[in-house]
């Protein structure tokens, strides 16, 4: 049975609660799992089952989980710089990285007790992620203002296609260097960014009432089957679920 909270900021979907079963699927995000009680079961694309109480899974393997047990889920972009660490540490355990094994040899040296102990969603998953990557998270304030600028008229354009190089003249940079700051700032390539950000507004959009058509048409999805196709890629999760089924805790950013 899945209930628990869910935060979403551009990057990082997480998910604390209790952990339940998933059939097979595929996602294009990098999922980390941790199992605060009982081991779950993973299983790849071959058939093998591997038990544990955290693994990395790489972005577009199939897998399947079994168990059920309190933790945590978070999903990271796979483009983004987190995204990237976490798929070079499945690849340094030397086993395919589409096998179950070698996602939990990946998550191997994480003290799950320690780092489970206490502190909100986002504090657990900047803990994890920080030990998994061997990198920082992603920082929710950038510090050069033409990014700060371009973050605020965003919103403003999501009901349309967003070009780099529509706000890079907004802000005053060109489309070459501000596509440079978004990576070196929040982690994410710019389109990566746009994403996320259509997918948060989505979600707040069936969130406060309307139907999954509104919510694709007001964050610039072309209709309701785009927005559960981008959502079931990204998460494995239909919008519905995540915009209904769940409690939120609101993101800093």
């Amino acid at each position: 049975m899945w209930q628990g909270t869910v935060t979403l900021q551009p990057g990082l979907l997480i998910y604390t609660g209790q952990l339940g079963a998933a059939h097979r699927h595929r996602h294009a995000a990098v999922q980390v799992v941790v199992a605060q009680d009982d081991p779950v079961r993973l299983r790849d694309e071959s058939g093998t089952s591997c038990r544990g109480r955290a693994a990395v899974i790489p972005s577009g393997v199939e897998h399947e989980t079994a168990g059920s047990s309190a933790g945590m889920l978070v999903w990271v972009d796979a483009d983004g710089m987190l995204g990237q660490a976490l798929t070079s540490r499945v690849r340094r355990t030397g086993l395919p990285a589409d096998t179950a094994t070698a996602w939990v040899a990946a998550a191997d040296p994480l003290d799950v007790d320690r780092v489970m102990a206490g502190g909100n969603p986002r504090a657990l998953a900047d803990l994890i992620l920080g030990e998994l990557a061997d990198a920082g998270t992603l920082d929710a304030t950038p510090a050069h203002p033409a990014v700060r600028q371009a973050v605020a008229v965003l919103p403003a354009m999501l009901d349309d296609t967003v070009h780099l190089g529509q706000i890079a003249k907004e802000v005053g940079l060109s489309a070459s260097r501000l596509g440079h700051l978004f990576s070196d700032e929040l982690g994410l390539p710019f389109r990566a960014y746009v994403r996320w950000a259509r997918l948060r507004r989505a979600i707040d959009h069936v969130r406060a009432g309307g139907t999954l058509t509104e919510a694709a048409h007001a964050a610039g999805f072309a209709d309701s089957a785009h927005l559960t196709r981008v959502c079931h890629e990204m998460f494995g999760l239909a919008p519905s679920l995540l915009a209904g089924g769940m409690d939120w805790q609101e993101s800093v950013v």
